[in-house]
C-alpha cells in the first residue's frame, strides 16, 4: 500500500474508533515500485504516538518468517503492538504453540547476522522479480495475462478465454485438466474466493528456473491445443448450422409447393 492508502486507513481508524491489524507476512518479498511502508511508519509520520495515543496503541501488526525466509515449516511468528493487554493475552495464547528451543537457537544466530539477512533479502527479491518476468513473459506467448504486482511469491492469471463456459463447474473442470493432464497444479479463483471464474493463483517462487522453463513449455502447449479444439468445435459448429438451415430452406420449399398444389386443385 502507498503511503497515501496508509493515512486513509489511520484517519478511517480515528472517524470510527476501531483497531488496525496490519498483516506484513510479504513484507520482504517487495521487488518493485512502490516499496513496502510499514502501516507504523505512516503512524509515525502523523506522531500518534504523542498526537493521537489511543490510536497508537490500536495499531497491531503480525509477521512470520514463512514467506521472506523461505522457512514455513519453522512454525514462527511475531506480534508487534504497543497495547499491553493484546500483548498479555498473546503471551498467554502463546503457550499453546510453543516455537521449539532448537528453533530459536538457530532464529536467534541467523536474525543475529546483519550482514547475511540484508544480503539474503537483497539475493531473494532479485530472483523473485527475474522469475516473476519469466512467468509473466511466458505466459504472455500462451496467450494469458497477469494482473500488475510488485511483491509475493504467486501471480494472478487470467485463464477465462479458456473456460467451456462462465461458471465456477467450468473452472473446477479446468484445473483438474492441468492438473491431470498438463502436469501442473495451480490454485483455482474460488478458492481464493474470487469472484469472477477463469483466475487462478500460480506460485512461481518455489520452482527452480529450469523447472519454470518446462512448465511454461507445457502451458503453452495445452494452450495451443485448447485452441485448435475451439477452431475444430467451430467450424464443426459452422458446417452444422449450415446444414440445419439447407434442411429449413427445403423443408420451407417443400411445403410452399404441397400448399401449392392443394390449391390448384381446389381451384379445378
Amino acid at each position: 500500500m502507498t503511503r497515501e492508502e496508509l493515512n486513509h486507513l489511520i484517519t478511517f481508524a480515528i472517524a470510527k474508533n476501531i483497531h488496525i491489524i496490519s498483516d506484513e507476512v510479504f513484507a520482504g518479498t517487495v521487488f518493485d515500485s512502490p516499496g513496502f511502508i510499514s502501516i507504523m511508519e505512516a503512524a509515525m509520520d502523523r506522531r500518534l504516538e504523542n498526537e493521537n495515543p489511543d490510536l497508537w496503541n490500536r495499531i497491531h501488526i503480525v509477521y512470520s518468517l514463512s514467506k521472506d525466509l523461505g522457512l514455513p515449516g519453522f512454525r514462527a511468528g511475531m506480534i508487534y503492538s504497543n497495547n499491553e493487554t493484546v500483548m498479555s493475552a498473546a503471551t498467554r495464547m502463546s503457550s499453546f504453540g510453543l516455537v521449539s528451543s532448537q528453533t530459536q537457537y538457530l532464529l536467534s544466530n541467523m536474525l543475529a547476522n546483519k550482514k547475511f539477512t540484508s544480503k539474503y533479502m537483497k539475493e531473494n527479491q532479485k530472483r523473485l522479480k527475474r522469475k516473476r518476468e519469466m512467468l509473466v513473459s511466458g505466459l504472455r506467448t500462451s496467450g494469458m495475462e497477469c494482473l500488475k504486482s510488485n511483491a509475493g511469491l504467486f501471480c494472478w492469471v487470467d485463464m477465462r478465454h479458456l473456460l467451456s463456459s462462465n461458471t465456477f463447474e467450468a473452472e473446477t473442470k479446468l484445473w483438474k485438466t492441468i492438473l491431470c493432464e498438463v502436469g501442473l497444479n495451480m490454485t483455482a479463483g474460488e478458492s481464493c474466493h474470487c469472484s469472477e471464474p477463469g483466475w487462478f493463483r500460480v506460485c512461481f517462487a518455489s520452482m527452480s528456473q529450469a523447472t519454470l522453463q518446462i512448465a511454461m513449455r507445457r502451458l503453452r502447449d495445452f494452450a495451443e491445443r485448447s485452441s485448435c479444439s475451439g477452431r475444430i468445435g467451430n467450424k464443426i459448429s459452422s458446417q452444422q448450422q449450415k446444414m440445419s438451415s439447407l434442411r429449413r430452406k427445403l423443408l420451407s420449399n417443400w411445403v410452399h409447393k404441397l400448399s401449392s398444389s392443394e390449391c390448384d386443385e381446389q381451384h379445378r
